[in-house]
């Protein structure tokens, strides 16, 4: 392969963290757009949740999208005018991150925009329509509409909602389902004293009896309010009658405010057949499409191309072998299936299907307000977390630690095989840019030793060692693998805690800072390491 880049077909928020994150593992990268440029219209997906936001921190966008948006931390929900319950989220470590953060997705890709163009690696070329995709044992050729073409190694579909031909070119199916029901949005800049950093949910308010509303506040003082109307709803109509201003009012109360956007569509509920074809992986809105309720698809989309760039990184480099790419087809689409299945539960909760999923739902909100057992029913859409590996065939299992299922509402898993780590500050010697375990672990595979564990000689990992990101590809040679103690790391013990770490284990960590194995026999380490790279396990070394 060379050096040819990997290919990135998008420059929304998912291609733009795609390319910058296999530009840090040293790969150079040629993103191909079909707008002729950048089209900064309307705030669109608004909501990011903490865990992508400490994905953007590792090329470094993270700390600024979270400084500019408006910080949230508590969902309330409420049936008519009664409040039925509200919840804050939960963190086993210490994230420097808010579990929300609200910013216009536009300002969100300006920020990516300023890091790309300070990366030499990366190349934007707008104005490049994609019109056919060849690949063959080396690479992947992108044919655009002007008649040029650019060759790749790989190539990262990000294609967005719209990218009907890219998956018609891959023989990709997209099947799945469009909600009736329309929503209309209005971003509305105003002042909401109390509102600014909660996020409210309303069903059958009386000023839209029957629907939802949704309302989110955003900078600037500015909040999101989202309405579900009826199927025949004409936004154009309401405005010139006078009915948009008096919907806003019926929410703002006699207040100035101003509308900043304001956009009308319908939800779609969808997921293409593979999320890998040979030498493409695709991502995103190009592979998943879900009801907003939730927040689950651009952040799902910054999962997929975080997960697409480290895989595609290691096979380049030699460090794994290209097997390890089907690996991200087995847990993304796993992700996007648990995705379409509880935002699907969300819209048959929000719009019923039938009478007697209707009777359903009004007698689970009447009996919320003083049964908690109900309230646990009342469904106004789980938001965004990251998925759980553990069927994947990355993850080792371990009967100790089995996963108890989808947690509750504002929780987060127990750590486990195929968890998203906690987040904890680390002190590494000599390494004061590392202060928190998940930068750490995304730098390669990471072993964590517990009190009295230890790796034997003959494991081939380097005890101790650490190994700095590569600069160039196709090197082949052992993977990046550091191994510490968790002691450590951080003697005041907050990270053994966050982890529940016993005596003896030894935790495998991959390069997205999911838990790969959590194990007790010293010999399994390697075998561990192999399998979370897709690679050939080693035989056991006798004793």
């Amino acid at each position: 392969m060379g050096d040819l880049p990997v290919l990135v077909l998008g420059c929304g928020p998912v291609g733009q963290t795609a390319a910058l994150l296999l530009a840090r593992w040293g790969l150079p990268v040629v993103v191909l757009d079909a707008r002729p440029e950048r089209d900064p219209v309307g705030s669109k997906a608004i909501c990011q949740q903490r865990d992508v936001l400490d994905v953007w921190d590792a090329v470094g966008v993270g700390a600024e999208v979270a400084r500019r948006g408006v910080t949230w931390t508590t969902a309330r929900t409420f049936h008519r005018d009664r409040e039925l319950f509200s919840f804050a989220f939960a963190d086993r470590g210490r994230s420097p991150f808010p579990p929300f953060v609200n910013i216009s997705q536009c300002e969100t890709e300006e920020l990516l925009d300023e890091r790309i163009a300070a990366e030499p690696r990366i190349e934007v070329r707008w104005g490049a329509e994609a019109v056919g995709i060849a690949q063959d044992g080396s690479g992947v050729t992108v044919a655009c509409a002007d008649g040029t073409e650019v060759r790749g190694s790989h190539l990262v579909a990000c294609a967005g909602a719209r990218g009907d031909a890219v998956r018609r070119v891959l023989g990709l199916d997209f099947d799945g389902q469009t909600f009736g029901d329309q929503f209309l949005i209005c971003d509305i800049r105003t002042d909401l004293p109390g509102w600014e950093t909660e996020r409210r949910f309303y069903f059958d308010p009386v000023w839209n009896p029957g629907r939802q509303v949704l309302i989110h506040p955003c900078p600037d003082s500015t909040f999101r309010i989202d309405w579900q109307v009826p199927p025949e709803f004409d936004l154009a109509a309401e405005e010139a009658s006078g009915a948009l201003d008096r919907r806003i009012r019926q929410v703002i109360g006699d207040r100035g405010y101003e509308i900043v956007w304001k956009s009308v569509y319908r939800f779609h509920s969808r997921v293409v057949d593979r999320m890998r074809v040979g030498r493409v992986l695709v991502a995103g809105d190009a592979a998943h499409l879900v009801s907003p309720f939730g927040a689950r698809g651009l952040n799902s989309g910054v999962l997929d191309a975080e997960n697409a760039a480290w895989k595609i990184a290691f096979v380049r480099h030699g460090w794994a072998p290209e097997e390890l790419l089907e690996s991200y087809h087995a847990e993304r689409h796993a992700a996007a299936l648990e995705n379409l299945d509880v935002t699907g539960a969300t819209m048959r909760f929000l719009v019923p299907g039938t009478p007697e999923e209707a009777a359903h739902r009004l007698d689970v909100l009447e009996r919320a307000a003083t049964d908690p057992a109900a309230r646990a029913q009342v469904d106004s859409g789980r938001l965004a977390e990251p998925f759980w590996y553990v069927d994947s065939p990355l993850t080792t299992p371990d009967p100790q630690r089995p996963f108890p299922g989808r947690p509750a509402r504002g929780e987060v898993p127990v750590p486990a095989p195929g968890v998203l780590v906690p987040d904890c500050p680390v002190t590494v010697p000599g390494r004061p840019d590392v202060v928190r375990l998940r930068r750490l672990a995304r730098e390669g595979v990471t072993v964590l030793l517990g009190d009295g564990a230890s790796v034997p000689d003959s494991s081939g990992l380097p005890a101790g060692a650490h190994r700095e990101l590569a600069s160039g590809g196709g090197q082949g040679g052992p993977p990046p693998v550091a191994v510490h103690r968790i002691g450590d790391l951080d003697p005041s013990g907050l990270l053994a805690e966050a982890l529940g770490a016993r005596p003896g284990e030894l935790w495998v960590l991959r390069p997205d800072a999911h838990v790969a194995a959590v194990l007790t026999d010293p010999a399994a380490v390697a075998g561990a390491v192999a399998r979370s790279l897709a690679c050939p396990i080693p035989s056991p070394v006798p004793a």
